[in-house]
């Protein structure tokens, strides 16, 4: 058994995995930039796209099918059965005046090699015309999304252009998406979003009677609409939503599922119990149920049959993304984006019973792989530039393969038919794991143990980190620290700080603010009347010792809290400027022309001397 998957990093590439996990030589590397690549959704072919040219390679023989010689194409989209390829280039305006774009998206008929039809479309979003399963039609929207156009394309061989649309649908108001069912009887849903009043309305046709809906619905709160099709195109969901959340109880709007079924035209509002947004939705591959990920977290996972009814309800967790193997068996729940990345695995067939938990932090990209027995986890860029990689892991738990990438920008298996392997089997053999999964377990695993290990004690501030001693003696506060530096003391763990002085300049004249003196006397009344002796008489300030270039240890009325007094920061701010001033005049002296605000500050030399002395500083 084995299956490929493609791998994007700055360029694509493909691995076989299971058997050696090593790269396709077979597989033909670009030589230049790649901006978009993908499987056919049959697997049957694989394109990627070149500045000059679109490359289609055969994956049978994994050789090159053909070149289209096509210039700036960004975006490529293959048809269901892979017989045609849809590409989108760079939109280029060809007549400004009348407002006139270039026809910027082509349809390829890779039967004939022919491009078969192209029209403008500037706007990259939503520009995708979509298939029948059979591909006998092909649908796409007009500019304006009034009207809905279905090109006939029955004969593929000998279609060399399609000219005027099949049939068309005009809606009364503009559309906001819509979307062909699967199966042989294709069916087409579209939604009007509410305006002017009325409510939004999805609708569901069968093709091409447009006359009378087969399933309609009404509904308010709806300004877009995301619509899922089961496998056999016979129910439908609409997760409608808005911006603005009316109750202000969400930032990111309010969300609402809808049902809609073609058999017996039935439709209905999902209940869900718990408030807050809908984070995910997804359909059973049996088309008999599909579940919802909903409310605030810890969120709700319900699952709910083809009719609306509630089945079963996994314990409340923080979980926001739900998937099903491609059997339908498994159902992979998790929490990945700003959630931890827990993987729970439940048993579909066993009445929900949970099989393993395990963690794939930063995940990014979560995929089954074709057979169902594999989980595909990878950390991509733009989503985030650290830790870009991929993890295998068996639906057991199990990591089976591991590798890392500088940057990883897209990441997919490719695709293949459920029928084409044999069903999972209770005595079916979990494989080993490769060396890379071993050693990367190995890894984690010493990192955990690194971090156990590591001494932990109480916290302990910088300033005190170095001090033999833990004890309450040892240690000061920022405070005390701040006052000793002011007087110059050493702190009471030995740390002597450095007192601040002006290069050049005689310490300044400490003097007692009023405020200091006022705060400094009633602190002395209230110590002398809580000992009943009399107050202290005021001690002379002492004079600096010019010598030593410290503040005398009894001197402490210029400060408060630590912080120096007004005469003095202005004093150090004026001789700043003095430097300044002296760098000015050297430049201007060594022939360096100067700005008329850099001359303005040398003229202010003068006023800038006098206010120094007059502070009682001189030279």
């Amino acid at each position: 058994m084995s299956f490929n998957t493609q791998l994007y990093c700055r360029l694509p590439k493909s691995v076989e995995l299971i058997q050696d996990y090593n790269t396709l030589e077979s597989f033909p590397r670009p030589n230049s930039e790649c901006r978009s690549a993908l499987y056919s959704p049959n697997g049957k072919y694989f394109g990627y796209t070149q500045p000059n040219e679109v490359v289609i390679i055969n994956t049978s023989t994994g050789s090159i099918l053909l070149k289209i010689e096509l210039s700036d194409v960004f975006d490529i989209e293959f048809s269901p059965n892979g017989t045609y390829l849809c590409m989108w280039c760079k939109p280029v305006l060809v007549n400004k005046e009348s407002g006139v774009w270039n026809k910027n998206v082509k349809i390829f008929n890779i039967a004939n090699t022919k491009i078969i039809m192209e029209w403008s479309n500037k706007h990259q979003n939503g520009w995708k015309p979509q298939f029948t399963s059979n591909e006998n039609f092909f649908v796409k929207g007009t500019f304006n999304n009034k009207e809905i156009e279905f090109f006939d394309i029955t004969n593929a061989n000998n279609l060399q252009s399609i000219g005027s649309p099949k049939f068309k649908f005009k809606t009364e108001q503009p559309f906001q998406s819509f979307k062909i069912s699967p199966g042989l009887n294709p069916s087409i849903a579209i939604f009007l979003p509410e305006a002017n009043g009325k409510p939004a309305n999805i609708s569901i046709y069968n093709l091409p009677n447009f006359n009378q809906p087969v399933c309609s619905k009404n509904f308010f709160k709806a300004e877009k609409c995301v619509l899922q099709w089961n496998s056999l195109g016979t129910a439908l969901l609409g997760l409608a939503s808005t911006d603005h959340d009316t109750t202000n109880k969400s930032y990111y709007g309010e969300t609402n599922l809808y049902l809609l079924g073609i058999a017996g035209s039935y439709n209905s509002r999902i209940n869900l119990t718990k408030p807050g947004p809908i984070h995910d939705i997804t359909w059973s591959p049996t088309a008999r149920e599909f579940s919802v990920i909903y409310g605030y977290m810890p969120s709700e996972t319900s699952f709910f049959d083809a009719r609306g009814n509630l089945i079963h309800s996994l314990p409340t967790l923080p979980r926001n993304t739900i998937l099903y193997s491609p059997h339908g068996k498994y159902i992979l729940v998790a929490g990945f984006g700003n959630l931890q990345g827990t993987v729970d695995i439940y048993d579909r067939q066993d009445k929900f019973k949970k099989i393993v938990s395990f963690e794939a932090a930063n995940t990014s990209v979560c995929k089954w792989s074709p057979d169902g027995r594999y989980i595909l986890t990878a950390t991509t860029s733009p989503r985030l530039r650290v830790d870009n990689g991929l993890k295998i892991w068996h639906y057991s738990g199990k990591l089976i393969y591991f590798k890392d990438y500088q940057e990883l920008y897209s990441i997919n298996w490719r695709p293949q038919k459920i029928d084409e392997f044999p069903a999972i089997g209770r005595n079916d053999i979990i494989p080993e794991s490769h060396e890379s999964a071993k050693d990367f377990l190995a890894k984690k695993a010493a990192l955990v143990n690194s971090a156990v290990k590591k001494p932990s004690g109480a916290y302990r501030p910088p300033h005190a980190r170095n001090s033999n001693s833990t004890t309450e003696e040892k240690t000061t506060s920022l405070y005390q620290r701040e006052l000793a530096a002011s007087v110059g003391q050493p702190a009471k763990n030995g740390f002597t700080p450095r007192v601040r002085s002006v290069v050049g300049a005689p310490p300044p004249v400490v003097k007692e603010t009023k405020s200091a003196a006022k705060n400094r006397k009633k602190r002395e009344a209230k110590a002398a009347k809580d000992t009943e002796t009399p107050p202290p008489v005021e001690i002379e300030q002492t004079p600096i010792n010019e010598a030593t270039n410290k503040l005398s240890t009894m001197d402490v009325g210029s400060v408060v809290g630590g912080v120096s007094s007004i005469e003095d920061k202005r004093i150090r701010s004026l001789l700043k400027k003095l430097r300044a001033i002296e760098t000015l005049k050297m430049k201007q002296a060594s022939g360096e022309s100067l700005e008329e605000t850099q001359i303005s500050k040398i003229n202010k030399e003068e006023e800038i001397v006098k206010e120094l002395e007059s502070l009682g500083w001189s030279e």
